[in-house]
């Protein structure tokens, strides 16, 4: 076993061999494969021309690895990395099509759990990201961060009021 205090030998780049992963690629992705794709946990660093990457924990340019996106902003890739994880995700919300008297039915788990007067499904989309973020302490974490301290100290009066 590898003595954690040896820095001298250079740790692998994955614990399981290459042949295995060539014989894994052979085979058909399980259905959750689109969320561990983007699961993360993600981070954001700078690169060496201005512009901030999001890897995986991991992952680095150091080591070869190509970045999932890149913005010029610190704060646009924060806020894809707290959104990313949630696109993987099922959907916990739907909106039903039809009109009823109560308007347009939000579903969750097939269960009327609201209605919107009008159809908005970008509205539903959106309910599916924010729930997905406060779902997830990481992805709540990188969100805030994005914020910036004026809007942080201005929100955490805010929850003081109630």
């Amino acid at each position: 076993m590898r003595d954690p205090q040896d820095r001298s030998t250079p740790r692998p780049s994955n614990a399981f061999t290459p042949e295995f992963l060539d014989q894994l690629d052979q085979q058909d992705e399980p259905l959750t494969a689109a969320q561990a794709d983007v699961a993360g946990p993600w981070i954001v660093e700078p690169m060496p021309s201005p512009g901030w990457a999001l890897f995986r924990r991991g992952e680095s340019l150091a080591a070869g690895d190509r970045p999932a996106a890149v913005f010029r902003e610190r704060e646009r890739a924060l806020l894809v990395a707290a959104v990313l994880p949630g696109t993987g995700l099922d959907r916990r919300f739907r909106l039903q099509p039809e009109v009823s008297p109560e308007g347009y039915a939000v579903l969750s788990h097939g269960e009327v759990v609201g209605h919107l007067q009008h159809y908005n499904p970008e509205l539903i989309t959106a309910l599916n990201t924010a729930e997905a973020v406060v779902r997830l302490p990481e992805c709540l974490a990188q969100l805030l961060e994005a914020s910036g301290g004026v809007a942080l100290a201005r929100a955490g009066r805010l929850l003081v009021l109630g």
